[in-house]
């Protein structure tokens, strides 16, 4: 299996959906940077709790700080976290959802997915059986999927 560093939209959308063991059975380790606990559980509304019953969850600090004078001022201190701490563990993949942090992944030569990804990937995989349903539920929760990527993941998963 592989070794993930999430995000915190991730981590929030799972968590508010109702499915944030899907990160524990998909992937060996998630790494979660302590930049995103922050964001998540300090100034969040996710309880550390919440994350302590996965035995594969781990909050980590990164260890080249300087590294993120080397980004925007426009990106979370979350979203520089996960880029510098994949790069540090050498995952395997970075789950962001945010558009221009992805491109700054993309262009470190990151590999990405975010939440519709791994939820597709869960359905191929057995873990869910329906996509459509975690993305109505990611809409009723405020959670923005525009009208033509929710109809092309439909088409993609055959629902």
């Amino acid at each position: 299996m592989l070794n993930a560093v999430v995000n915190s939209t991730p981590l929030i959308s799972l968590h508010d959906i109702g499915i944030l063991d899907i990160l524990s059975k998909m992937y060996n380790y998630v790494y979660i940077p302590y930049g995103v606990y922050e964001e998540v559980c300090v100034e969040g509304d996710i309880k550390k709790d919440t994350l302590l019953p996965f035995p594969n969850f781990a909050i980590q600090h990164i260890t080249n700080e300087n590294a993120k004078r080397y980004f925007k001022t426009a990106l979370h201190k979350g979203e520089v976290e996960v880029m510098i701490l994949a790069d540090e563990l050498k995952a395997d993949i970075c789950i962001i959802d945010d558009k221009l942090a992805r491109e700054y992944a993309k262009y470190l030569g990151l590999k990405l997915t975010g939440t519709l990804g791994l939820l597709v990937k869960a359905k191929e995989r057995g873990f869910i059986e329906s996509v459509k349903l975690y993305m109505d539920l990611m809409i009723q929760n405020e959670i923005f999927i525009g009208k033509l990527l929710y109809e092309n993941i439909k088409k993609l998963v055959d629902e």
